[in-house]
């Protein structure tokens, strides 16, 4: 009876296997990944774009059936050509607002943060400056705008006070929220193990504070245009807060209803930028861990 020769495993093979058992999921991951991305951000978009749609349909319906006079209600068809024709001014004063708000977000980021570590760290500091920031929330931000004006004069001055003032309520409240809301079992371990307050406050309660901090960063990124655009308003050569003056002065609808347009788009590229910001800071976060989840669970099984 002739024996079968059993064959050798050839190790060459076994390792090309083991590569390619290695390799082969890395391009399925990725491609599930992306696909992921994808269909997240058409499900997060297709809602808001269909109901601007919805409006846009009755609003054109509106103006078509002429309910409205066209000096209160502009056509959409006219708002769209003022847009393009005027492009390059709109061009020009949508820059020095978006300007003004940056620089004014951005310093009441920093001032936000500074004053909500000094509140948690020190109590005399809690006592000094809580009442001075209620105080100066209180107060109508419109009724400083023309002292401001006397102040600093005309230019970018006033207007970015201004963007500072109204949004550095949000992010002051925010991070002193956060960084008290720090586990006291990671605290008291961190004491335990002979941590420093700076490493504490670096590796345990900044982190932990970023959740609620970046909330309150896109709560005054908004704001901060709202702040540039009331001081336009008291005082101003340039910018969208000076042509919807000009724009309401003339009764042109059709030019206020494109400088409107052009003001909640720089509050929604700013809002989407801190969003994005926050999706590179806190991957970690609860709000996300769905989502990362599902990924991975759906790249498990391809």
């Amino acid at each position: 009876m002739q024996k079968t020769q059993a064959r050798q495993p050839n190790p060459s093979d076994s390792a090309g296997g083991a590569v390619a058992a290695v390799g082969a999921p890395a391009p399925n991951l990725a491609r599930v990944q992306i696909g992921e991305r994808l269909r997240r951000f058409g499900g997060a978009v297709w809602r808001p774009l269909l109901l601007l749609a919805l409006l846009g349909v009755v609003w054109w319906f509106v103006t078509a059936q002429e309910m409205v006079e066209r000096y209160l209600v502009p056509t959409p068809g006219s708002v769209l050509e003022v847009l393009w024709n005027e492009r390059s001014m709109f061009m020009e004063h949508s820059y020095v607002t978006f300007y003004e708000t940056v620089i004014g977000f951005l310093i009441a980021a920093a001032v936000g943060v500074l004053s909500a570590v000094l509140i948690v760290y020190s109590a005399t500091a809690e006592r000094t400056l809580y009442p001075i920031i209620l105080f100066a929330q209180v107060i109508p931000k419109i009724a400083i705008a023309p002292i401001l004006v006397v102040w600093f004069g005309t230019g970018l001055s006033p207007k970015i006070i201004l963007a500072v003032l109204i949004a550095f309520f949000p992010v002051v409240i925010s991070g002193v929220a956060g960084l008290r809301a720090t586990d006291p079992e990671l605290l008291d371990l961190s004491a335990t193990m002979g941590a420093s307050r700076i490493k504490v406050f670096v590796k345990v309660r900044f982190p932990g504070a970023l959740p609620q901090l970046m909330s309150g960063l896109k709560v005054a990124v908004t704001l901060a245009v709202v702040g540039a655009v009331v001081g336009e308003f008291v005082g101003a050569s340039e910018g969208l807060g000076y042509v919807l003056l000009q724009a309401s002065g003339n009764l042109d609808s059709a030019l206020l209803f494109a400088d409107l347009i052009l003001m909640s788009a720089i509050g929604i590229v700013l809002f989407v930028a801190i969003e994005a910001l926050e999706a590179l800071l806190i991957p970690w976060h609860a709000s996300r861990r769905q989502t990362d989840g599902g990924t991975a669970a759906l790249a498990t099984t391809s």
